[in-house]
């Protein structure tokens, strides 16, 4: 298939290389040309462009603005996909933008997944990702295909915005996480305990994760360089705090952890990694 690819950061860019290596002809549009340096692929001068060049489209973007401004903007992806073709979009954003897209490209004849990610850049060069799809059965199996050179489970969720809602529970599952085991780690060393000690007893017993395994192992190193950059969780939460309270539900946990990623933004550390967390608590 001739697909398109907008948003080559560390998750992006060996997404679409993956597609490539599968033999789907690659086209690509990034507003920085180092970002399509070296990519086996064709680049497009704008998205509207791109659109015209693809079956599909896949975008991996930051923002809830940015992803509507690609898809519905001047020379944006809706002003050059034909009716058919399908917009996958793998950002992390608002439900309700993602329907207002899907919606408004739906009236176009264009079909739109929200099919947001999860396992990090490690998963997306792995191509582990788990992806969660809201939108219609029927394109999801269309570019299946697509999705199974990029993730082993792909979970259709329900409709429009279902795939964001999903991805939401995804994070504040995961980063409630790293804030409990920051916490452990705190307590461990304020008590004169061996926090290397503390995480390998806690992960042959029921505290166990994937979680404690690699933001515990960062906690005990101190290596707070980026893996995930706290910046982007510090988005997400925002994204799913606004959620909660347009469908009236109180989530005392999360409101907490946000909390704590503000103070770790406030100390500048939004582009360490979410390990970070750690930190916050020894400023107390």
């Amino acid at each position: 298939m001739k697909v398109g690819f907008i948003g080559l950061g560390a998750m992006g860019r060996p997404m679409a290389l993956h597609l490539q290596r599968a033999g789907h002809e690659l086209f690509v549009w990034a507003r920085r040309p180092e970002s399509v340096s070296g990519l086996p692929a064709t680049v497009a001068v704008t998205p509207a462009e791109l659109g015209r060049c693809c079956e599909v489209v896949f975008t991996v973007i930051n923002s809830s603005a940015d992803v509507e401004a690609v898809a519905l903007g001047k020379d944006g992806l809706g002003e050059g996909m034909t009716p058919g073709s399908v917009l996958v979009d793998c950002s992390t954003i608002a439900p309700d933008v993602a329907r207002h897209i899907s919606a408004k490209l739906g009236e176009k004849g264009i079909d739109m997944l929200d099919a947001p990610v999860s396992g990090g850049a490690q998963g997306a060069i792995d191509a582990t990702l788990a992806i969660m799809a809201g939108g219609e059965g029927a394109v999801l199996e269309r570019v299946r295909p697509l999705l199974e050179c990029l993730g082993q489970r792909i979970v259709h969720v329900g409709p429009s915005g279902a795939g964001q809602v999903a991805k939401a529970c995804n994070q504040m599952i995961m980063v409630a996480a790293i804030e409990a085991a920051a916490e452990a780690m705190r307590l461990a060393a304020a008590s004169g305990v061996d926090c290397e000690k503390v995480k390998q007893a806690l992960a042959g017993g029921s505290a166990a994760s994937r979680v404690l395994d690699v933001m515990g192992a960062r906690m005990v190193s101190r290596d707070f360089a980026a893996g995930i950059e706290a910046r982007l969780h510090h988005k997400d939460f925002g994204l799913v705090l606004e959620a909660a309270r347009k469908v009236g539900v109180s989530m005392p946990l999360t409101a907490t952890v946000a909390q704590q990623l503000n103070a770790l933004m406030a100390q500048g550390w939004g582009r360490n990694d979410t390990a970070s967390l750690l930190r916050v608590l020894e400023l107390e």
